[in-house]
């Protein structure tokens, strides 16, 4: 299971017990604009290769 994957798992559980009447799509849209900013998101991992 990808970094994504294991990601939004792990967090639809998190906001569906912090939001328990939330629909299943609306807490699927919250926890990808999560991802959007997560360290676990490889996007925004320190690139290893960046020279200055």
């Amino acid at each position: 299971m990808g970094p994504y994957n294991k990601f939004m798992k792990s967090e639809l559980v998190k906001v569906k017990e912090e939001h328990p009447t939330i629909l299943h799509k609306d807490a699927f849209v919250m926890v990808a604009k999560r991802w959007k900013d997560a360290p676990e998101n490889p996007k925004n991992q320190p690139k290893s290769d960046d020279k200055k």
